[in-house]
């Protein structure tokens, strides 16, 4: 195989989904820690992951709750002090700006809405609002004594374990292992899902259940899976429609301009 022809097979395939995306009337999408790595941010899992360094008891809800001293360091160090730095990168501004794009006739080609797992914030960095947080996230401290809810303020987090004024104890407003998905995420990303005619999965891995579900009632639906991720996933070889084997920043910068075309 040439040089040339990996390029030109990606471009087909850019051109592909940018003719989906046009005719879509109800396009979503759902990301996974894929999309957030260009902006410094590792997987939890696989080479090079968080759980490679850091032990994932931490964020076991019952080990939280007995040893919250020993658990918020690491916490604050992973989600504040590492991920705070972050900034967005192509793909998630370019999914802001889908978002945000005059609908053109009949509505087609605007992104309805995004099913992130991500809990790094970068998409509400973006600019993006129309976002279901289907794992929470990290901007937002949940007080569990009396279910306040504030930003997680450099002032909060210089005493740790920090704690509600109300002597509660907060923690991350993310799902912990052993925590339930929140209901109205859970049941707005079904819906979302069951009315979407296609669906831009980016980064995801598709082990991670039950948001790897997402992509697959929008299948059932009779969406088109456009799916954007450098290697194969769980998706990849039984529900993606058009596989677009590029880095997200970099598929994404392809995908706008063959849409402004």
């Amino acid at each position: 195989m040439s040089a040339e022809e990996p390029a030109a097979f990606s471009a087909s395939r850019i051109a592909e989904a940018a003719r989906v995306i046009r005719g879509a009337r109800h396009l979503i999408a759902f990301t996974g820690a894929g999309i957030s790595v260009e902006s410094g941010i590792p997987p939890f899992r696989g080479p090079g992951g968080l759980w490679n360094t850091y032990d994932p008891r931490m964020l076991e809800l019952d080990s939280f709750l007995a040893h919250p001293e020993k658990a918020w360091p690491v916490i604050k160090e992973i989600f504040y002090d590492h991920f705070g730095k972050a900034k967005p990168n192509d793909a998630h501004l370019a999914l802001a700006r889908l978002e945000k794009q005059r609908a053109a006739p009949e509505g087609r080609g605007r992104l309805r809405c995004l099913i992130t797992q991500n809990i790094d914030n970068l998409h509400y960095l973006a600019g993006s609002r129309a976002i279901v947080e289907f794992h929470g996230n990290s901007r937002l401290l949940l007080c569990l004594s009396c279910g306040k809810r504030v930003e997680a303020s450099p002032d909060l987090l210089a005493t740790l374990p920090p704690r509600c004024a109300c002597g509660g104890l907060y923690k991350p407003d993310f799902i912990f292992f052993g925590e339930g998905i929140p209901p109205e995420a859970h049941r707005r990303s079904e819906r979302e899902a069951g009315q979407s005619d296609a669906i831009l999965v980016v980064g995801s891995t598709g082990e991670v259940y039950p948001a790897a579900l997402v992509p697959r009632w929008a299948k059932d639906a009779g969406a088109t899976i456009i799916e954007v991720n450098p290697g194969e996933s769980e998706f990849t070889a039984s529900i993606t429609d058009i596989h677009i084997p590029l880095k997200a920043a970099e598929a994404f910068r392809l995908l706008e301009k063959e849409l402004a075309s």
